[in-house]
């Protein structure tokens, strides 16, 4: 039997190397020895080395907060699995031992919460700071994923797609305006009329129907917005034309010619708090400004003015549809502008993402994840159209979602009225039948 063999600790050498394509420090003592070693140095070549990101982190994590006493959490909001994720974790723990930090439960200068992310192209880990005084920091690296294996990808969230209604005719826009568990009532927006529906016996009974007047011919590719104030009234934008509903009996219905904005949030109280802030004890959180932008009557996106405006920004550029990423300080928006590229404002700069997404994006507010998560369209044109959830850490989309597919291009997205959920539509390649769904986030797999 071979004996044990302790070597004293060297700082540049993970505590758990034996996946990382180190040295090996186990004597051979015989055949059984030498078969582990075979074993262990053809391991390497099928696992991750994960030394030089834990390494870089610890290297920022010390340079933001000193050689201080620190306590460390570490989440796994990525696709790994336990097994990496613990191997990830204990050299983590070794890079800042070895780099001078003290690890310690209690009586800490410093917490540090670790989170293990990922977005396509890799993985992305980030360390939320929290001095005792001062302000927090936030330290990230990222390490290029492995190409993608037979074994189906997992993610912390599910993004589920629930069926509300399906026509020949085009939808523009579906509001729930009663539900138990399922929808029960709901009003159909569409380019010449709006409509409400009662769920009676497993089908969508009509209830009521009317003409939505306008002067001008609508644009080919028409778009329009529908939102459900209260008492069961609705607001319906489409292009130079702004319509008032009440659902009363009879149900009304005035339009007029209009060039008023769009609002860009779900609700329209003139403000949204969307966060807790940091001053949680007294109450406070986080206010958005309503933020709407004008739509161009003719042509089917948003002309990029807005109102008010976000920071220095009254203008962003031509969009399709844009989503809120709320923050304390300065709130960021995303804009699917129609160049193809989504731009970042947070009132003070205008950044170009890397993200490669499609014209489709909307915001919803949750109890799943970080609370607020994107929802977006795959780029291109494949056969199939997808959506899937992501989040911002910090300026980098991670997904926290599997795609949902859609069985042809989505024509529509909008966040509800109450902001937890959207509402798609899209249009079936086979059938032609647009198909309406309801996106909801579940906190799990």
């Amino acid at each position: 039997m071979c004996k044990a063999v302790y070597n004293s600790a060297i700082l540049d050498v993970s505590a758990n190397s034996e996946f990382r394509g180190g040295g090996l420090f186990a004597p051979l003592c015989n055949v059984l020895g030498l078969s582990t070693l075979i074993l262990a140095l053809i391991v390497p070549s099928f696992a991750s080395d994960w030394s030089t990101p834990e390494q870089d982190l610890a290297r920022k994590v010390v340079a933001a907060t000193g050689q201080v006493r620190v306590a460390v959490t570490f989440e796994n909001r990525s696709s790994l699995g336990k097994r990496d994720s613990d191997i990830i974790e204990n050299g983590l723990r070794s890079a800042m031992q070895a780099a001078g930090l003290q690890l310690v439960a209690d009586q800490a200068l410093v917490s540090v919460a670790i989170s293990l992310s990922e977005n396509p192209a890799s993985y992305v880990w980030i360390a939320e700071i929290h001095p005792s005084t001062g302000d927090p920091m936030v330290a990230m690296v990222s390490t290029p994923r492995p190409e993608a294996s037979g074994a189906g990808e997992s993610f912390p969230l599910s993004l589920r797609k629930i069926p509300l209604y399906a026509r020949d005719q085009p939808i523009l826009d579906v509001a729930v305006l009663e539900e138990s568990s399922t929808a029960t009532r709901i009003a159909v927006l569409d380019p010449e009329k709006l409509s409400w529906y009662r769920m009676e016996n497993g089908s969508w009974q009509a209830e009521q129907m009317l003409a939505i007047p306008h002067n001008q011919p609508w644009p080919r590719d028409m778009r329009g917005r529908l939102i459900a104030a209260g008492n069961h009234s609705l607001e319906a934008y489409l292009p130079g034309v702004t319509c008032q509903a009440s659902a009363g009996s009879p149900a009304r219905l005035d339009c007029r010619q209009s060039d008023d904005p769009w609002p860009l949030l779900p609700e329209l109280n003139g403000t949204l708090a969307v966060f807790p802030s940091a001053d949680v004890a007294n109450g406070a959180s986080t206010v958005v400004p309503e933020v709407s932008g004008f739509f161009a009557p003719t042509r089917n996106f948003f002309t990029g003015l807005l109102t008010p405006p976000i920071g220095k920004f009254s203008t962003a550029p031509k969009f399709f549809s844009s989503a809120l990423l709320p923050r304390e300080n300065n709130p960021l928006w995303l804009f699917a502008a129609i160049d193809g590229r989504v731009h970042m404002i947070d009132g003070v700069s205008d950044q170009i993402t890397n993200v490669s997404w499609g014209s489709d994006l909307a915001g919803v507010k949750t109890a799943c994840g970080s609370g607020w998560q994107v929802l977006a369209s795959s780029a291109g044109e494949p056969a199939k159209d997808s959506i899937r959830a992501y989040e911002f850490p910090d300026r980098d989309a991670i997904a926290v979602s599997a795609d949902v597919e859609f069985d042809g291009p989505i024509t529509a997205l909008w966040t509800e009225s109450r902001g937890d959920t959207a509402v798609v539509v899209s249009r079936n390649r086979d059938s032609g039948t647009y198909e309406a769904f309801r996106l909801a986030m579940a906190c799990g797999q």
